[in-house]
């Protein structure tokens, strides 16, 4: 699909991985919705890239029902769904203050798992109904999942937990929607230069960097934006989930 005049929606699109996504689909002549809980950032970037912001906690059926409704009122339909929100909390089973919080354990999982859940049902929904483009093609979903899916670190439980639903997720949410002409990607992104990373000792981001195999430092965030730009125009990718880490496979600390 190509995503020139399109209705895009990015959630988590104010920073990292969903604003260099939201802005690469804005460069590309997309009409861009950014869905973020933080709406003064989200805002700020829909500013400097012509598209609208919208709060929005994607784990609230409510919530998220009521952005996409927005969205279509002031865009029209969105045909293209990009799933970069979420949160990280990272905490061993059992430290040395007891067990693992179940309430932190069960908001990862309602933000990062059932929250992308949220999205593309409420997406597909409405996708679902659109004319079909070439080839069939009615609408495009990808998921943000993480290597930590596959390579979970000490104290990753929760995060692990979330990432690896979304990666379990995608070939069977592809298959249910084959039928209606929408398909289902996943990127699973190694170590990039997030917001959080950024806020690091350069010296430890150096470290981390020559941790990857090669190329040896951090990702960029526009690299996963393009990646995500590709998946929206080839049409044969669908139901994986594809790592952008540089090989890195992750130690247990």
């Amino acid at each position: 699909m190509n995503p020139k005049d399109q209705v895009a929606i990015v959630t988590g699109g104010s920073s990292g991985l969903g604003e260099a996504t939201a802005r690469a689909l804005a460069a590309r002549g997309a009409k861009v919705a950014i869905l973020d809980i933080g709406i003064d950032k989200a805002n700020q970037v829909a500013a400097e890239i012509g598209a609208i912001a919208v709060k929005c906690d994607v784990s609230s059926a409510e919530n998220a029902e009521n952005a996409i409704a927005e969205v279509s009122q002031k865009l029209g339909e969105a045909r293209i769904l990009v799933n970069c929100a979420g949160i990280v909390a990272g905490m061993k089973t059992v430290g040395k203050d007891g067990p693992h919080p179940l309430d932190l354990y069960r908001k990862v999982i309602e933000v990062n798992l059932i929250g992308t859940f949220n999205m593309i049902r409420l997406f597909a929904d409405r996708a679902g109904k659109l004319d079909a483009l070439e080839g069939g093609e009615r609408g495009v979903i990808i998921n943000t999942a993480s290597v930590a899916a596959y390579d979970g670190q000490i104290g990753q439980a929760a995060y692990s937990s979330s990432k690896g639903g979304i990666v379990g997720m995608t070939l069977p949410v592809a298959r249910d929607l084959a039928r209606s002409g929408i398909r289902v990607m996943t990127i699973a992104p190694g170590i990039f230069k997030t917001p959080m990373m950024a806020g690091m000792p350069q010296d430890v981001q150096d470290s981390l960097g020559t941790a990857v195999p090669f190329p040896p430092r951090l990702g960029e965030p526009a690299e996963y934006a393009a990646l995500a730009l590709h998946i929206m125009e080839n049409q044969m990718l669908n139901g994986e989930t594809i790592r952008l880490d540089g090989a890195i496979r992750l130690a247990p600390r």
